[in-house]
């Protein structure tokens, strides 16, 4: 089958659930599913989270065991089963990911400057609700901001080196 006759939003939304469950068995958490065809090839990527500590091979090889028969009565072509760490600079895509990622440092890129032109800025997520947005705790003055959800253009993982 080529790109074009499979509906990929349609697969995406059948396998989640049993993924979801195959990394919750795993005392994980599915942070996203993606179906792409790179280079006439689809590839099926799972990316995970541990609340515990950096995820490991291990984490991504107890995941991938579980699914591995049970997703190929399910995806109607070939494909590559990838199960990865979401990395150290994700873009976080989801409120559900601002309340897995609290007390994280992040960058954040703002549609419109507040308190005196702040648009780019590091901080810590404070907290998120869907009434007043996130709270950050800026880096550079400790200070504690509120962000309208709609306002943020990017945020991202923003790891801190050490040297």
């Amino acid at each position: 089958m080529n790109k074009e006759n499979i509906n990929k939003i349609e697969i995406i939304k059948k396998v989640t659930p049993v993924i979801e469950k195959a990394a919750e068995e795993s005392g994980l958490i599915l942070l996203e599913v993606d179906l792409v065809n790179e280079f006439n090839k689809w590839h099926l990527q799972v990316f995970i989270y541990n609340p515990k500590h950096p995820v490991t091979h291990e984490d991504c090889e107890k995941v991938t065991t579980k699914l591995d028969e049970c997703l190929d009565l399910m995806i109607p072509v070939e494909y590559y089963l990838e199960v990865s760490s979401p990395g150290s600079e994700r873009k976080l895509k989801s409120p559900g990911e601002y309340e897995i990622f609290r007390g994280k440092r992040v960058k954040i890129k703002l549609k419109k400057p507040i308190n005196d032109n702040l648009k780019t800025f590091i901080g810590i997520i404070s907290e998120y609700s869907k009434e007043n947005g996130l709270k950050i705790k800026l880096e550079e003055t400790n200070e504690l901001i509120e962000i309208e959800e709609t306002n943020i253009s990017q945020i991202k993982l923003e790891p801190k080196y050490e040297f």
